[in-house]
């Protein structure tokens, strides 16, 4: 699972509501075809992972394929039926931090019916609803 190698502060803040739109990352830039966030949240490593498969092994292998996303953001969990108290919880899982806009996957080497329906299984696996982009008719 993806997760980073090392981080500066190993516990942080969850943050509020992601607001507005995704600035970066909204366009297909390395592949021809894109699965795109229509709305925010998180999405965790296992999604990611679990969609990644997903898309190998609809494509059968070919083509390339890009995750746009990664998951840096620390989630922290505390044991089952433990009292207040006694700190932070300890690191539990990681989850990418994802707004409407913001591009996901991308693909290349495929035909658009067999991208389209490798991102239809995949988007699935998210926490957030998305839609098929194209290079070509963004």
């Amino acid at each position: 699972m993806l997760m980073p190698r090392k981080v500066k502060h190993r516990k942080m803040h969850r943050g509020g509501v992601l607001k507005g739109k995704a600035k970066r990352g909204t366009t297909v830039s390395f592949g021809s075809y894109g699965i795109k966030a229509t709305t925010s949240g998180l999405i965790t490593a296992r999604q990611i992972e679990a969609a990644r498969r997903t898309v190998t092994r609809y494509m059968q292998r070919t083509g390339k394929y890009w995750i746009r996303i990664f998951p840096d953001h620390p989630m922290t969990k505390k044991g089952d039926e433990t009292p207040m108290g006694k700190g932070k919880g300890a690191v539990d899982h990681y989850v990418a931090k994802v707004k409407p806009g913001k591009v996901i996957f991308e693909v290349d080497g495929i035909d658009e019916k067999m991208a389209r329906e490798a991102f239809r299984l995949a988007g699935h696996k998210f926490s957030v609803r998305t839609k098929f982009v194209s290079k070509h008719n963004e």
